[in-house]
This record gives C-alpha cells, sequence and structure tokens, in this order.
C-alpha cells in the first residue's frame, strides 16, 4: 500500500494508530526510512540492477551465439566425416583400378615376352632346322663324293687294272646315280 495512506489513517487515530503504537512505529522516522529506501533502490536499480542485466543479457547472448556456432561446427564436422569417407571410398575405388590395371598391364607384357619368347625359339628352331638341312645335304655330298671314290678305288682293286679317268668318271656317276636313289 502506499504510505501516505498510512500517514493519513494514523492522524486518524484509527485502527492503524493504534497497531503502530502497539509496535512502536515512529511516523516521521519510517517515511524517512521508506523514503531512502526508495533512493536507494532506485539508485540500485539504475547502477547495479540494469548492468547487471544487460551483462546477464550479453551473456545470455554469447551463450546463445556459442550453442549455435557449436551446432554448426557439429554440423561441419558431420560434413568433413562424410566427405572423408566418400574420399576414402574414392581412393580405394581408384587404388583398386589402379591395382587392376597395373596385374592388366602385366599380364599383357608377360603375354608380350611370352609371344616374343615363343617366336624367338621358333625362329632358333627353323634356324636349327635350316642348318641341320644344309649340314645333311653337304654330308650327303661328301659321303657321295667319298662313296664314289671308294668304289672306284675298289673296283681298280678288284679289277686290278688301273682305270682310265673316263672309267672313274662313269663309274663315280653310276655310283652317285644309285646312292641318290637309295637317299
Amino acid at each position: 500500500m502506499n504510505p501516505l495512506v498510512f500517514l493519513a489513517e494514523a492522524s486518524s487515530g484509527g485502527q492503524v494508530q493504534q497497531i503502530a503504537n502497539t509496535f512502536g512505529v515512529d511516523w516521521p522516522h519510517l517515511v524517512s526510512q521508506i523514503i531512502s529506501f526508495a533512493i536507494v533502490c532506485l539508485l540500485l536499480h539504475r547502477f547495479a540492477y540494469k548492468p547487471i542485466l544487460k551483462m546477464l543479457e550479453e551473456r545470455r547472448q554469447q551463450i546463445a551465439q556459442g550453442i549455435e556456432e557449436r551446432e554448426k561446427i557439429r554440423q561441419e564436422l558431420a560434413q568433413a566425416e562424410v566427405q572423408r569417407r566418400e574420399i576414402m571410398v574414392q581412393a580405394d575405388v581408384k587404388a583398386t583400378k589402379v591395382i587392376e590395371e597395373a596385374h592388366d598391364a602385366a599380364a599383357r607384357v608377360h603375354d608380350r615376352e611370352t609371344q616374343k619368347a615363343i617366336a624367338t625359339a621358333a625362329q632358333i628352331i627353323a634356324k636349327s632346322r635350316e642348318a641341320a638341312e644344309q649340314e645333311r645335304v653337304q654330308m650327303l655330298r661328301q659321303l657321295k663324293q667319298e662313296l664314289g671314290a671308294l668304289v672306284v678305288q675298289a673296283t681298280s682293286v678288284a679289277a686290278r687294272k688301273v682305270l682310265t679317268a673316263e672309267d672313274q668318271r662313269r663309274m663315280a656317276e653310276e655310283t652317285l646315280e644309285q646312292v641318290g636313289k637309295a637317299a
């Protein structure tokens, strides 16, 4: 209630006056204390309570901003984790692809080298056969010549006569013809 109401009733001497007298209220002292208390409340409100409220509001805003930033960071972290996983999956896929390409390249190189080795071996075999054939032909030719010479010599020994050059040539040709038919 308003202190002036108490004052008005106190001067009239009513029931409020009786209660005030019972408790020993000194009205001028009480009014001065009420005015002092009001002044102190106004000063506290202006110089203490408002700055504290302002500081609390700033703190509340900082906390709200910190919560927003934390949530934002949490979302960015989640996105970064998703991106990291995607990058890891892509890197794994690329690594697998590179490994497969390396295996394929190695297989192609192996096949190519195998084919080169087979071709080289075939060339070596062909050259060996050709050389063997040439050697066989040369050996047959030498054999025919030696055989012809042996036949002529054996005939001359068997006939005990000296054959003329014409006889030796004719016998050598006949022998060569017979050996050629046999071979």
